[in-house]
């Protein structure tokens, strides 16, 4: 009996941190930095990630209140587009913002990396996603930084 009972409280407790851990993900899959760029918030300061109207991509570095801090030591890539050929992005800094040297290679839903060091020589964290540069139909952002949630309800059937 005791031996059920602890199995039974560890299971409970594994579900009860998968689901702090999904509620935890899907919070920062829905905010979108200020600048309306997609917010990748696995790193500290936040990075947000923008393509303005000359197709260059902007990186802001965002604190937890949501202000635009400057930038420090990090060290930023962007690789992106055809596997086969990809445009690897540099970077350099421009005010409170980076801006890449490089407009965003021609076509939509492009595969994109992007890496983010702490420093030169650091650990990278590495973000995917496909750049969908498509207005969201719901919300005021592009579609690599939608913070609605339309397509949930195909998602769950």
């Amino acid at each position: 009996m005791k031996k059920l009972l602890t199995t039974t409280l560890f299971i409970l407790s594994l579900a009860f941190t998968a689901s702090a851990a999904d509620k935890d993900k899907h919070d920062h899959e829905t905010k979108a930095g200020p600048t309306g760029g997609r917010l990748i918030t696995e790193v500290e300061p936040h990075v947000e990630f923008f393509v303005n109207k000359d197709k260059k991509v902007e990186i802001r570095f965002i604190d937890d209140a949501m202000k635009v801090v400057a930038p420090g030591t990090q060290v930023i890539s962007v690789t992106l587009g055809d596997r086969s050929a990809p445009t690897k992005l540099n970077f350099t800094k421009d005010g409170e913002k980076l801006i890449s040297d490089k407009a965003v290679p021609e076509g939509n839903d492009l595969p994109t990396v992007v890496q983010i060091r702490e420093k030169e020589g650091a650990k990278a964290i590495n973000e995917k996603f496909n750049l969908n540069l498509n207005d969201c139909p719901t919300c005021k952002n592009k579609e690599y930084a939608c913070t609605c949630a339309h397509g949930d309800e195909e998602k769950k059937k």
